[in-house]
């Protein structure tokens, strides 16, 4: 039987590369090979064990595009588009069953039944990998015509969690003032969200001049250091946004003390939505009276659904040639060096970082 490489996580910390069998599709679902498996900064905390215990052995990576080698049975993707073994595919990390409440009564991910990884000596769909195999009800979508596989992956889960987070949580509206906290993925993201949707003002935080200079080239119209104390970061925001402040507070930062500072720095009648914190597990305090008293909406999103993979896909692609998204993919390793790619995420070296099963690993 033939076999691929894979960078499988055997325990926390614990990276191996397994020769795994090649699987042949089953009904409904694909077999791809790899072209691009995206490097999340969830892989970190997943890696590291600050997500929680995982279902190990487990072949990591959740962003991926791939080019169809066979098919299960089918001859369109999960918008009904026609594809054939060659063709570009970007898909939905989650196998969802389509058999329970929250997939058919209240339309949410994930569902009770969800598969988020699989055994790596099973047919798996990891993307630090030669191929995936992905299976039935996992929803995989063509990519259009032109697009730029590099645009596609700049942004990877991060693209689709924002669009999850606005579906969910309300849409940027027309000339609003937003506030993001981070440049990371999620953060850059929300940038270009926030600026294509029309918002007034779009003002990041971080402390990499770096990242912020993307985030400029992405649409931010200020930025703001966090070496500046906190009282100095809300006063630069709030000299911009006017003594009502930002109506939309976006936190992408990962980092647990964002959460309180997110909340003093959302104004009047706005709304926090809280998109980075998923592997930051822990408490910070917060008053409820500011909550109450300014009238604002604290909300969470994430596990996107199938749509916002399909929208971000489209998205990207669409302005590809007008916004520099290939330029954000900085860097690329191969399979091999999977843990020099974590690293380099861990310690935000990287604006975005692939795994290309097509390089020869580092000497």
């Amino acid at each position: 039987m033939a076999t691929g490489r894979a960078t499988v996580l055997v325990e926390p910390n614990k990276l191996e590369t397994w020769d795994v069998p090649v699987v042949e599709p089953e009904h409904g679902g694909a077999l791809v090979r790899i072209v691009l498996g995206g490097v999340c900064g969830s892989d970190v905390h997943i890696t590291t064990g600050q997500a929680g215990v995982m279902p190990f052995p487990i072949i990591l990576g959740h962003e991926g595009i791939g080019r169809i080698e066979k098919l299960g049975g089918f001859d369109t993707d999960y918008a009904g588009v026609p594809v054939k073994p060659g063709d570009l595919v970007y898909w939905s990390p989650i196998s969802a069953c389509h058999r329970c409440h929250s997939c058919n009564v209240l339309d949410e991910t994930p569902c009770e039944n969800s598969r988020f990884f699989e055994d790596a000596s099973k047919p798996n769909w990891g993307s630090y990998a030669d191929f995936a195999w992905l299976p039935n009800g996992l929803a995989f979508f063509k990519l259009p015509d032109g697009a730029d596989p590099l645009a596609v992956a700049a942004l990877g889960c991060a693209l689709p969690t924002v669009l999850r987070g606005f579906d969910r949580c309300g849409p940027v509206r027309l000339g609003e003032t937003v506030v993001v906290q981070g440049a990371g993925p999620v953060g850059l993201s929300a940038v270009l969200v926030a600026k294509q949707a029309g918002a007034r003002d779009v003002i990041v935080i971080d402390g990499v001049e770096s990242k912020l200079e993307v985030a400029r080239s992405l649409g931010a119209t200020a930025t703001v250091s966090l070496s500046d104390s906190p009282e100095e970061r809300r006063r630069q925001i709030y000299d911009i946004a006017g003594p009502s402040g930002p109506s939309l507070v976006v936190e992408a930062a990962g980092f647990l003390p964002a959460f309180p500072e997110g909340v003093d720095l959302t104004g009047i009648h706005g709304r926090y939505v809280i998109l980075g914190l998923w592997g930051a597990i822990g408490t910070q305090p917060i008053s409820p009276r500011d909550m109450t008293t300014k009238n604002i909406t604290i909300a969470g999103a994430t596990f996107p659904k199938p749509k916002h993979y399909y929208g971000a896909m489209h998205l990207a692609a669409q302005l590809q040639d007008k916004v520099p998204l290939a330029s954000l993919v900085t860097h690329r390793y191969a399979i091999e060096d999977a843990d020099k790619a974590l690293d380099a995420v861990h310690h935000g070296k990287v604006i975005k970082a692939v795994i290309d099963p097509e390089l020869s690993p580092a000497s």
